[in-house]
């Protein structure tokens, strides 16, 4: 069989040989791969008719709907590209990222339509919006009123077509643009290293507008897998389908799994299909996770990515989750995946580190994104010239190859002279019985320039004694990673993906210093 070289070969390919086989699923909705083919060539002939052409972009505000993924693969047949938003964001940076973009149509789900009315005239460039769902849907009659347009556009294989924006921890989120070549290298390497085939039964249940929804979708498109599709990720919904649909693959965040853990009779449910269950984005408090390896044995999969490399780039797997001899691997995102590599590189000079040292966490594989989106100075500080991508995670690798992910670099702590990674000091308060959940933070200090802060979330029906908090840290942390003092909030800021905010934490510490740190 051909390798494809664009992601529209990968439609035709399961068009041409499992023409009657279901494709995707949503609600009370299916659709097999001949039917899913018509659809986004009707897509594909609804954006030419609306002018939408080679090195175009349109967006998409919408929860989980099967029409981003078509409009998607519509993108890739035209030349465009799908600049999906973030539906969380707040909106004046829901403006920025369209505006951004240059999208020339904006499709919004109904959640969203009183919102894009709001925003509607700080967008010069959007020259129509169209409606997604609900009782004014304007979406389905686009594709009725547009015969298949059997045209596809020479794309080569670094030609963009669909952008998905960074999660924006730190200043305004910018549009990795992901590539058929990067896109076809992480769909190989995942299907490869998870054993995921056209049998199989994948579940979509994270958004869209992140890698883990729709590069996580475009896998199972690659290997001809069923995609069972969810609109929002509600932890008894994600459960009801895993035994409904016989779901064997799926990817969920640690903070979701947190309160699947929490259902009630979840030990009673049926897992049996289900093979392999990744989970990412954020660390995975140990208390979860022993939860989880109860609940879901031998199936555990840690993935480590980003959105600049399409998804996975590395994964530790179930041998590793249930080694007792290996217990301190839980706390490592485990191994390159196929087609991967990944150095420890010295943040200032680039220079490789030796075994065990910390440093930035560099990553060359064909699943790159082509660059930031008009951005060519981020690019270029981002992706080297011999094609390695500076990951901004601080990490080392041990011995046998496992990456341990730190922090962020720019979250790291600098007390005395002394690097301080809050990760560290997260995983020892997490283990503390009256800690729901834990960020450590750097605040200002006159004698060290910066000390580690604990903030807490108290576990429920538990209250937190900041003093006794502090005594269990110096139980077991070296004196000066210790935090000074424990801060009490109802609940951490976070974004889509999970990801702690820390600049929102740092914020009031920082404010009216000469000195900041973002």
């Amino acid at each position: 069989m051909p390798v494809p070289s664009t992601v529209s070969d990968l439609i035709s390919r399961w068009e041409r040989e499992r023409p009657d086989v279901e494709a995707l699923r949503f609600e009370g909705s299916s659709w097999t791969w001949q039917q899913l083919a018509q659809r986004v060539r009707r897509a594909a002939a609804a954006l030419r008719a609306n002018g939408i052409g080679p090195g175009d972009r349109i967006a998409v505000l919408d929860l989980n709907h099967p029409s981003c993924l078509e409009l998607t693969l519509a993108c890739a047949r035209i030349g465009a590209a799908n600049a999906i938003v973030n539906f969380r964001l707040a909106p004046p940076e829901i403006v920025y990222v369209i505006n951004d973009a240059k999208a020339k149509i904006l499709f919004v789900g109904p959640e969203f339509t009183a919102a894009a009315a709001q925003i509607r005239d700080k967008l010069p460039c959007v020259e129509r919006v169209l409606r997604i769902g609900g009782d004014a849907d304007e979406y389905e009659p686009l594709l009725t009123a547009h015969d298949p347009d059997i045209a596809v556009h020479p794309a080569r294989p670094d030609d963009c077509f669909v952008q998905l924006y960074t999660s924006g921890t730190t200043g305004f989120p910018k549009g990795a643009m992901l590539t058929h070549r990067g896109i076809l290298a992480h769909s190989a390497n995942v299907a490869t290293d998870f054993v995921l085939g056209d049998d199989d039964a994948v579940q979509v249940a994270m958004p869209l507008f992140h890698v883990g929804g729709t590069s996580y979708a475009l896998v199972a498109i690659h290997v001809g897998a069923r995609m069972v599709m969810l609109r929002t990720p509600d932890p008894v919904a994600v459960l009801d389908m895993v035994e409904r649909e016989r779901i064997t693959h799926t990817f969920l965040v640690p903070a979701l799994l947190a309160a699947i853990t929490q259902v009630p009779g979840v030990d009673q449910r049926d897992f049996s299909a289900l093979r392999a269950l990744s989970y990412g984005a954020s660390p995975m408090p140990l208390p979860v996770m022993r939860a989880c390896l109860t609940l879901f044995p031998g199936r555990l999969h840690q993935v480590y990515g980003m959105t600049e490399a399409a998804g996975v780039v590395s994964s530790l797997g179930p041998a590793d989750h249930e080694n007792p001899a290996a217990e301190h691997r839980l706390v490592s995102a485990g191994t390159p995946i196929h087609g991967v590599e990944i150095e420890i590189r010295d943040p200032a000079t680039g220079e490789p580190v030796s075994t065990g040292a910390p440093g930035e966490i560099w990553v060359r594989t064909q699943q790159l994104m082509s660059g930031y989106w008009g951005k060519p100075e981020a690019t270029a500080e981002t992706i080297t010239p011999d094609g390695w991508l500076r990951s901004g995670d601080g990490g080392y690798l041990d011995a046998d190859g496992y990456v341990y992910v730190t922090d962020r670099i720019k979250d790291m702590i600098i007390s005395g002279g002394e690097n301080i990674y809050p990760a560290e000091i997260e995983r020892v308060f997490a283990e503390h019985p009256s800690v729901a959940d834990v960020a450590v933070i750097g605040v200002p200090d006159d004698h060290w320039g910066e000390v580690p802060m604990a903030v807490v979330v108290a576990a429920p029906g538990a209250s937190i004694d900041e003093n006794a908090l502090l005594a269990y840290g110096r139980e077991h942390l070296a004196s000066f990673k210790c935090p000074r003092a424990v801060a009490v909030v109802d609940e951490l800021p976070r974004n889509p993906t999970g990801k702690v905010l820390k600049k929102e934490l740092r914020k009031p510490y920082w404010a009216g210093r000469d000195r900041t740190i973002v």
